[in-house]
């Protein structure tokens, strides 16, 4: 990551932060303090991924890419706190908590997506572009599922390690009985196709194209 990259990371959480501490010196309580954590949440990935540049080997990697894949739904997942408009909005005025509620959404994603460059970038590096576009593809809508999870089910990244019983049971279900949950698969098709159509968006602005060298 250059320091131009991060230091507008920096930048953009501040502006979160501010934004936030507005919203809730003019509403007079902390309801929406929670945006904080899920912005944290959504940065995860994008530590896991700077970590991943550092490793050559696949045996030690797949760990890394097991935990990043588990975390990097947090990232998109932002998109959906949409929903929380005009919740106790007390005496804010909506158009600042579209703003807020839409900072900390793109800044996550932001996040989300640098992650997902970095991972692409190593994929690319160690196998084929083929490989690391199956990847990054595969990756954005395993995470239109992961978002529903979250966002309807309630479980949370380490739930697989808390309840990995419960969580898999549930996704078995998911999987095993699709035409009882219709809402689920539609949910993961259309929103994973939304983030499929977001990177490649922001992926064709990116000016720097994959190194070339090949990993060990």
């Amino acid at each position: 990551m250059s320091n131009r990259v991060f230091l507008l990371n920096l930048l953009a959480c501040l502006w979160c932060c501010i934004v936030l501490n507005l919203r809730i010196h003019l509403a007079g309580h902390n309801y929406y303090a929670f945006m904080l954590w899920n912005l944290f949440l959504a940065a995860i990935p994008l530590g896991l991924s700077i970590g991943l540049r550092q490793i050559n080997r696949l045996v030690l990697a797949v760990p890394l890419l097991a935990v990043w894949l588990l975390f990097f739904p947090n990232a998109p997942y932002v998109l959906t706190d949409l929903m929380h408009l005009n919740e106790h909005n007390a005496h804010v005025p909506k158009w600042l908590d579209l703003l807020m509620l839409l900072s900390f959404a793109f800044v996550a994603l932001w996040f989300g997506f640098q992650s997902l460059h970095i991972v692409q970038h190593w994929f690319a590096r160690k196998f084929s572009h083929a490989t690391a576009w199956c990847v990054t593809l595969g990756s954005l809508g395993l995470s239109g599922f992961g978002v529903y999870l979250g966002r309807f089910d309630r479980w949370n990244s380490w739930d697989l390690v808390h309840r990995p019983v419960s969580l898999l049971s549930r996704i078995a279900a998911y999987i095993l009985h699709p035409m009882a949950h219709t809402r689920t698969w539609g949910f993961t098709l259309g929103f994973g196709t939304l983030l499929i159509f977001a990177y490649l968006f922001w992926f064709s602005s990116v000016p720097t194209a994959p190194d070339s060298r090949k990993l060990d």
